[in-house]
């Protein structure tokens, strides 16, 4: 008996060494704890609950019709075709698609971005032709491959007609001697997506709450900043604030679109587009200006050889897309709930499917 006892307490003892049958002890004092230099996170700024306008005030009235005409088919040719068929709000503010359909099926040169946060950004479009958002809301509408209305007047005649529309915009815009005009669609537009942000477990860290990452992803982030991603993704929406030239440090194989040279008709602008923000970035594939690059492994991958000269072995990668994935908010699910739009009447122009 006393042989049997001596054995078993040997068995506890190698047991208690090999960390056999201990249930936090040895496992936990194992966990590496992963920091982040606070000097770094000087570089990005949390979200705020919306991008505010010195032209363009936000106010319910506005944001309640702007809400309307994002859904509203009737502002195309085809009465098909919204703002929410390129831009859904549902996911993430993208389609899907490489590159949307439009008026009679026609597909768009690039790819449609996600509207989320994109109030924020420095300009609106791939190569920056509109200003803001409420220029952008007016580019769409009249473009013949997108939603192909013919004029502002046709626009203006569909908005009139109903009088559900007529007194949304009279509330939306008081005081004004004829409140309904192709302008003021646009402001309506923009004030209503200056709230679609998406603050993320990123935003929090940011705030100071140091769990609100994960360990993987605060790794995931210190990859990102040591391979030098952070020369164009940074600031509040991890990019959105500059033009870049894709192709930077080796050229591009796909020079097909030649970016914003399109637009400024400069040599210097060829193949150099707005880079884009990453908040939500793992939710909005296709990736690029022309939707080709299928997966966030080959637009990350493809981002550190193009623009920094850097291949990453793919435990980089994964790390880095770890981290990204905690840019994804939540999506404000009441907010841009599709409200019942106003009903057609018999001065309601018709669809022309031409």
């Amino acid at each position: 008996m006393r042989r049997l006892t001596t054995v078993l307490a040997w068995i506890a003892a190698v047991a208690i060494i090999a960390g056999v049958g201990c249930s936090k002890g040895p496992e936990t004092s194992s966990v590496k704890t992963v920091t982040v230099d606070p000097v770094k996170l000087k570089m990005f700024q949390p979200v705020a609950e919306s991008v505010p306008s010195s032209t363009n005030q936000i106010t319910e009235e506005k944001v309640s019709l702007g809400r309307m005409l994002y859904y509203e088919p009737r502002l195309s040719k085809s009465q098909e075709i919204s703002c929410n068929s390129c831009h859904m709000l549902d996911k993430y503010g993208v389609d899907g698609q490489p590159t949307s359909d439009g008026h009679k099926g026609q597909k768009g040169d690039r790819n449609s971005p996600t509207v989320y946060n994109a109030a924020g950004h420095f300009v609106q479009f791939w190569d920056g032709r509109a200003a803001d958002v409420e220029e952008q809301a007016k580019g769409p509408v009249m473009n013949p491959v997108e939603m192909a209305m013919p004029s502002e007047k046709q626009v203006l005649a569909v908005l009139k007609s109903m009088p559900e529309y007529v007194d949304a915009f009279k509330r939306a815009f008081p005081g004004e001697k004829d409140p309904i005009s192709y302008e003021n669609m646009a402001k309506a537009i923009g004030a209503f997506e200056r709230k679609l942000v998406t603050p993320s477990r990123w935003d929090k860290f940011l705030r100071g709450d140091s769990q609100a990452l994960t360990n993987e992803e605060k790794a995931g982030f210190n990859v990102y900043m040591e391979t030098g991603c952070q020369a164009c993704h940074a600031g509040t929406y991890i990019g959105g604030s500059m033009y870049q030239k894709l192709g930077l440090t080796k050229p591009y194989p796909d020079t097909s679109d030649p970016g914003r040279e399109k637009v400024t008709k400069n040599e210097a602008d060829l193949m150099v587009f707005k880079v884009p923000g990453l908040r939500n970035i793992a939710q909005t594939k296709p990736y690029y200006h022309n939707g080709k690059v299928a997966t966030l492994e080959q637009a990350v991958s493809g981002m550190a050889e193009y623009q920094l000269g850097k291949n990453l072995d793919d435990g980089q990668v994964r790390s880095i897309i770890t981290w990204l994935n905690a840019l994804t908010g939540e999506i404000p699910a009441e907010y841009v709930k599709m409200p019942v739009l106003p009903r057609a009447t018999s001065k309601t122009p018709k669809p022309d499917l031409e």
